[in-house]
């Protein structure tokens, strides 16, 4: 199933401005009608997942501090870990996983520390990735990841355990995600119907799974009525998104090189 969504012609998504009850900005949207949320701060203390922290995981310390842009993400890029789909769905075994993410992404891959910004496991536990996410997100800014080549400075990333090229996410990992997207929208201002896309909107991979990959048409749905559920106002700017943050859907390549974690490109020579 295609998730090409307008992207081309619609105008960006950007950071949220307050609504006193007055007419919507072009190219807004309205997703409720009761709460204006102020801040940042407002937005992160309406209902969200449990998120761990990475001193709860027992994260290494990063080889270097992430950097943090003072302009928000305008895309949220939803991956597959391309790993087996386990049976466990213990907090543990979600440690776990984030523990072995960031070993091979640092002592492996080579790179700084864990390449994305958030991982979601199979049992519905989400936990912080990158150093500085939560705090960047708290305060309405974005780290800097290695999740998709070319686009990390502006996308944030949700790694999702298991393999979706033909199974299903578990439901668990399913509510999780839209929580977590409900919630990313609501601190950044973001039109689900248009941030959320896959890592093989930008870049030739499999990424995250054809199961998944056809299931964002929902996954947007889904976090639009989460949203109007918590009758948030959001306000769309109306200056466009810039052309180089578009996403290109290059063809999905037919075979895919093995290795651990690796689900298609995700850093290029102007991330390093």
């Amino acid at each position: 199933m295609s998730s090409h969504h307008g992207d081309r012609a619609d105008t960006g998504v950007a950071r949220r401005s307050v609504l006193h009850g007055a007419a919507l900005a072009a190219g807004g949207v309205l997703l409720g009608g009761a709460i204006d949320l102020a801040s940042a701060e407002d937005a992160l203390a309406l209902p969200r997942p449990r998120i761990y922290h990475r001193g709860e995981w027992n994260a290494r310390k990063p080889k270097r501090w992430a950097t943090v842009l003072g302009a928000p993400p305008d895309r949220i890029v939803v991956h597959h870990t391309a790993t087996g789909n386990s049976s466990d769905r213990s907090r543990n075994h979600a440690f776990r996983l984030s523990r072995s993410i960031q070993n091979y992404h640092m002592d492996s891959n080579g790179w700084d520390d864990t390449g994305q910004q958030l991982t979601i496991s199979r049992g519905g536990h989400v936990m912080e990735g990158r150093n500085r996410s939560l705090k960047a997100i708290t305060h309405d800014n974005h780290v800097v990841g290695a999740h998709t080549a070319n686009h990390n400075s502006h996308s944030i990333g949700i790694e999702n355990e298991g393999n979706y090229m033909s199974a299903t996410p578990p439901r668990d990992l399913m509510s999780a995600l839209v929580e977590t997207c409900a919630w990313l929208c609501l601190a950044y201002g973001l039109n689900p119907a248009r941030a959320i896309v896959g890592h093989r909107d930008y870049n030739a991979t499999s990424c995250p799974g054809d199961k998944l990959y056809g299931m964002l048409p929902r996954l947007r749905g889904d976090v639009g009525s989460r949203m109007r559920s918590l009758q948030a106002r959001v306000v769309l700017r109306d200056d466009a998104v810039p052309e180089s943050h578009l996403p290109t859907y290059p063809e999905v390549p037919a075979t895919e090189r093995r290795a651990l974690f690796y689900h298609g490109p995700a850093v290029s020579p102007e991330d390093r």
